[in-house]
């Protein structure tokens, strides 16, 4: 739990994160990705943009991919919130995990957190997606170091790993 004192605008928010509650003081206006970065100390999700229009910053609300760095607290509510943290393990990782170590995907790696975290949430609803569908669900995604044609074996991979 992180603590501080409650100002004027401060309410205090408990959020279960990766399935670990914790209580924070914050503007009900402060992006949810603020409080994961600045008040959890988490590494996922990265701040990109700030307009949620590259991705990095995407958690999954209730299992729903979301940009957090325009989720106000205040709408969070009691959802569940996802990390890359909570995706998989370095015991147990998720099939997307181990399908981009497997086709080397990460460069940068700055990317990384949007394109497992939307692809992720796609896998489960989408079982053995064609090229095109899962070209689509990655749309308006980013990757400055142009990993695309990896990223997208890497999903294939792990569509056929989930079966």
């Amino acid at each position: 739990s992180c603590s501080g004192e409650l100002n004027a605008m401060s309410q205090r928010f408990t959020i279960t994160v990766n399935g670990k509650s914790h209580t924070i003081n914050a503007d009900p206006d402060m992006p949810l990705l603020y409080a994961l970065r600045d008040e959890l100390g988490l590494n996922n999700p990265h701040f990109g943009c700030g307009l949620a229009q590259c991705g990095a910053c995407t958690v999954h609300l209730d299992g729903q991919p979301t940009r957090s760095c325009i989720t106000a607290m205040s709408a969070v509510g009691d959802a569940k919130i996802t990390t890359l943290a909570g995706l998989g393990t370095p015991e147990k990782p998720h099939p997307l995990q181990t399908a981009y170590i497997e086709e080397q995907v990460p460069q940068c790696g700055y990317c990384i957190n949007g394109w497992l975290m939307t692809a992720a949430a796609f896998l489960r609803d989408k079982k053995k997606p064609t090229e095109a569908e899962i070209k689509d669900a990655l749309t308006g995604l980013k990757c400055r170091c142009g990993t695309h044609i990896s990223i997208l074996k890497a999903v294939k991979r792990a569509a056929e790993m989930m079966g």
